[in-house]
């Protein structure tokens, strides 16, 4: 196709290991994808929404030829440079207010509390006072976490007083990374009188959920929410961090249809629209409740794979479709595999990685287990600890991902993986 009939699709935060799979996507020969801003430029240290807005422009003012569409699969501040970008130059996105009722924890409950009934108790905790208490009404075990951040981080499972008081002052010391670049956004925005004051650098405290944690992912188009995934979140034994992500879902299919109804009520709610998002829940087979953990504003890069595996196109193409005002469904179930799993290989203690593989290697191992790709998280002698973006609890080593006829066989092609892997720590 004639390089001025592509369509143009800028990705800000555009990395090397999605861009093979954007390029997976139906139509992809009649798309050139652009690069808008690094990894790097985008998460590490504090961010300046402003001096990422003027490095965006810059690219996208030096551009000759169109402008299709400003896409992004990676939270704040990417999630909020798509629509600020988007309105600045004509592209189709969902509106910044949405996104952030998404993204700022408090807001996000108070908006879910208007549509459904599928929460925890939840209140915010006061970090300026010398004696910070539980909110009332909030009871043990709860999480504490800002209103926003990356990952995990500065999130804290806590049981009693003495470790409310310790997540408090790690909160207190690290929020302002994340929660003072975020106040410049909400600044932006007409704040309704329930969020005067509140700000982007709140701790929110909820009771925790328990039961099996499960990920829906789903798009508006033209007002009309779609749920088209529903996975599975297996976390470690005895431990808040996930071993890996499932799909397709082993949940009954009454369950299934709760889920739809309350993603679909709570996104029209939220007024989201033209994007995807991803939605975390607890179900309690005990019981049978269903609870709402976090709104995403886009949906998870980190399935894109899975989705490829087992419907024949990875979720990235629904993303692209929105933002050409194209209808985003696609059929399910025409992929290679029956089921495909995301899983994390993590280290519990801070150590150095040695004798990781050369990428040649890697790709050696991808070639002898069909149904699996690899990406090593660490650099060769990097200290875990040093590694950005890790949660509170555990170290990320490695994702691997893996296709199969089962449940059996993605475990049996995980464990391969990690054995040719051999990486050893210090």
């Amino acid at each position: 196709m004639p390089k001025d009939q592509l369509k143009n699709i800028f990705v800000v935060g555009l990395d090397d290991a999605n861009l093979p799979t954007l390029q997976a996507v139906p139509d992809a020969a009649s798309y050139r994808f652009h690069r808008l801003l690094t990894i790097e430029e985008l998460q590490e240290g504090e961010v300046s929404v402003n001096h990422l807005l003027e490095r965006a422009r810059s690219v996208l003012d030096a551009h000759e030829g169109s402008i299709d569409a400003i896409v992004g699969y990676w939270d704040f501040p990417v999630s909020t440079l798509v629509p600020m970008l988007g309105k600045e130059y004509g592209t189709r996105t969902t509106s910044l207010e949405s996104v952030v009722k998404c993204e700022h924890k408090y807001w996000s409950r108070l908006e879910q509390r208007k549509a459904v009934d599928a929460y925890p108790r939840f209140g915010r905790v006061d970090l300026d006072t010398d004696d910070p208490r539980p909110p009332d009404g909030v009871s043990f075990p709860m999480w504490l976490k800002p209103a926003l951040a990356y990952s995990s981080e500065l999130a804290f499972g806590v049981d009693d007083e003495a470790g409310f008081r310790a997540a408090v002052e790690e909160i207190r010391h690290g929020i302002g990374r994340v929660g003072r670049p975020f106040q410049t956004v909400l600044d932006l925005l007409e704040l309704p009188e329930e969020m005067r004051g509140i700000g982007g650098e709140v701790c929110l405290a909820e009771e925790a959920m328990t039961g099996i944690q499960v990920a829906v992912e789903g798009y508006v188009y033209h007002g009309r929410p779609t749920v088209y995934g529903v996975l599975d979140s297996i976390n470690y034994p005895d431990s808040p961090c996930f071993l890996r992500h499932q799909y397709p879902s082993t949940l009954p299919p009454e369950v299934l249809r709760s889920l739809h109804r309350i993603s679909e009520r709570t996104m029209r709610q939220i007024g989201f629209d033209s994007a995807t998002f991803s939605i975390e829940y607890f179900y309690d087979p005990r019981t049978g409740d269903v609870s709402l953990l976090e709104i995403n504003p886009r949906h998870s890069q980190s399935h894109a794979e899975l989705f490829q595996y087992v419907d024949g196109a990875p979720n990235h193409s629904r993303m692209i479709s929105l933002a050409l005002d194209r209808d985003p469904a696609l059929p399910s179930g025409q992929g290679e595999y029956a089921m495909a799993a995301k899983w994390y290989y993590r280290w519990f203690a801070d150590g150095t990685v040695h004798e990781i593989p050369s990428p040649e290697r890697i790709a050696a191992i991808e070639r002898e287990i069909p149904g699996v790709r690899i990406d090593v998280v660490p650099q060769e002698g990097q200290k875990l600890s040093t590694v950005s973006q890790q949660d509170s609890y555990s170290y990320e080593v490695a994702h691997i991902f893996t296709g199969g006829d089962d449940e059996s066989d993605l475990r049996r092609k995980f464990d391969r993986a990690v054995a040719a892997l051999g990486l050893t720590f210090g």
